[in-house]
């Protein structure tokens, strides 16, 4: 059951739960207007007890280095919680921000929220972020 953690005029944060990881959806640009928003909503799910993160981006247009930045900032607090982080549907462009700012290989992405959810979280996290995903 889906449920809203933020919402503004520019962009919406929901979750969901799905075999044992948060599911963050993501509606709007993530850019320097909104990256606090977000930011915020996954700090109170992390108060909240949850661990393990998919960020779901399917519905993001524009993520900007302000963005990425935020992503970066989020997994650091998820790392230092012991969770897990999977992003879901980089477009092209959104891939090309991750590789510019040297960050491509750092994550696991995958194509939607249910491919990144088949498996339970790993035991291990994001114990050796940032360094490149094998």
């Amino acid at each position: 059951m889906r449920w809203t953690i933020a919402r503004t005029e520019q962009i919406a944060v929901s979750c969901d739960t799905a075999n044992g990881w948060t599911v963050v959806e993501v509606d709007g640009d993530v850019d320097v207007h909104t990256h606090a928003t977000l930011r915020q909503a996954v700090i109170e799910l992390l108060g909240e007890g949850h661990r393990n993160f998919v960020l779901d981006l399917c519905f993001v247009p524009f993520l900007d280095s302000v963005g990425l930045g935020t992503i970066v900032a989020i997994t650091k607090r998820i790392k230092a919680c012991e969770g897990s982080l999977r992003i879901t549907c980089p477009s092209a462009r959104m891939a090309r921000v991750f590789e510019h700012g040297g960050l491509s290989n750092a994550y696991r992405f995958y194509d939607s929220p249910q491919e990144a959810t088949e498996q339970a979280p790993p035991v291990d996290g994001l114990a050796y972020w940032p360094w490149p995903v094998r």
